[in-house]
C-alpha cells in the first residue's frame, strides 16, 4: 500500500533525490510486498510489525535507514550510525543501489520484527 503523503513528499525533492527516493520505495515495495507505507517522523517508513526501514532525503544524499540495523548482516562499512539499534545507507546517487543487497537487508529487517516484534515497543 502507498501513501499520498510519500507521493508529495517525493514531489517536494530536487530530480536527483527524488530519482534515489523512488527507487528506493519501488525496491522495499518489491521486497516486502506486504509492508505498509507511512508518512511518520517526516520521512517515509516502511511497516511490517512494526516500521522496519525509513528513507530520508538529505542536501547531498538520501539516508536508507532500518530500525534494527545493528542486526542486519551486511558488508563492513556500509551500515552506519552509532546508535544502539538503527543503521543507514548514504546514498549520492542512483547508481549506488545495489538492489539484491539492499532487497536482502530489506528482508532481513522484516523477519527481525517478525521474529521480536515492534521496535518502537521496548522488542
Amino acid at each position: 500500500m502507498t501513501d499520498g503523503k510519500v507521493d508529495d513528499y517525493i514531489a517536494r525533492l530536487d530530480a536527483d533525490q527524488a530519482a534515489i527516493v523512488t527507487r528506493l520505495r519501488t525496491l522495499i515495495q518489491q521486497a516486502a510486498p506486504h509492508a505498509q507505507e507511512a508518512f511518520k517522523w517526516a520521512q517515509p517508513v516502511y511497516e511490517q510489525g512494526g516500521p522496519f526501514c525509513y528513507i530520508k532525503a538529505f542536501k547531498n544524499a538520501v539516508n536508507f535507514g532500518f530500525w534494527r540495523g545493528v542486526d542486519l548482516t551486511a558488508p563492513v562499512g556500509l551500515l552506519q550510525g552509532s546508535g544502539e539499534k538503527m543503521r543507514h545507507i548514504k546514498v549520492s546517487n542512483p547508481d549506488d543501489i545495489v538492489e539484491p543487497l539492499f532487497a536482502d537487508l530489506v528482508r532481513q529487517a522484516v523477519d527481525l520484527n517478525a521474529a521480536k516484534g515492534d521496535p518502537t515497543k521496548g522488542a
